[in-house]
């Protein structure tokens, strides 16, 4: 189970490394230490938001702009949470890890679940998740202080470094499209998307987009289930 878990990481390895080592450079040179970045992967651990709360810290944000902020950025772990209910029953002592650690890279992983499709390790899903779940946060905490560190010593151009969370996200829709021959809810998610963008400025779409992409996928779950059925 813990080799089945590390290969099934093994993207978000590469992605959460280079992406933490960005925010480590970025986090360092705002003036903050090494034990900043342990910290706020540990116990933050939200890769978009760690990046918005460097500006926060540095521009002296009272507690209110925080919070709001903090909830709106990470407005869509609401429908994960919700979506994750059924899926995560039963996980006992695991289960507040599970639900702190549903990152999007991890909630991805997770809902392909390959464990359930194999009768002779189904009941051991729930460690299987618990350890995609850690291995993920120890790549983001590990890519976090190597890139911390590399700020005291090494001067770097932070600009662009960002742009690594982009391409995390198309490398991992682009293994869930060819892992799976029903591509409805993947294009669901990209029309959803698109329209509320349209709609709704850049800053503003992404919690639109979540609303409907969840009730339009609750509409299809039926045909989707029936069609994995046969």
């Amino acid at each position: 189970m813990l080799r089945k878990a590390f290969l099934d990481t093994i993207p978000v390895l590469t992605g959460y490394v280079v992406l933490g080592i960005g925010f480590g450079i970025i986090l360092k040179t705002k003036g903050y230490s090494t034990a900043w970045a342990l910290a706020m992967s540990l116990f933050i651990y939200a890769g978009s938001l760690q990046f918005v709360v460097i500006d926060l810290l540095a521009g002296g944000a009272g507690l209110l702009t925080t919070a709001l902020t903090s909830l709106m950025v990470n407005a869509r772990h609401l429908f994960y949470g919700i979506s994750m209910i059924d899926r995560y029953k039963g996980a006992g002592k695991k289960k507040p890890y599970l639900m702190f650690a549903l990152t999007d890279e991890t909630y991805s992983l997770v809902c392909s679940d390959p464990v359930s499709e194999d009768p002779a390790v189904r009941k051991e899903r729930h460690r299987y998740y618990f350890l995609v779940s850690l291995m993920n946060q120890c790549y983001w905490v590990s890519g976090s202080v190597i890139g911390a560190f590399l700020g005291e010593v090494i001067p770097f151009n932070t600009e662009g470094i960002d742009f690594a969370l982009t391409a995390l996200f198309v490398t991992i829709f682009v293994e869930q499209w060819l892992s799976t021959k029903d591509h409805r809810p993947a294009l669901v998610g990209l029309a959803a998307s698109a329209a509320c963008l349209l709609v709704f400025d850049a800053g503003s779409f992404l919690i639109p987009a979540m609303i409907v992409i969840t009730l339009l996928l609750t509409g299809l779950r039926p045909k989707i289930e029936g069609g994995e059925a046969q």
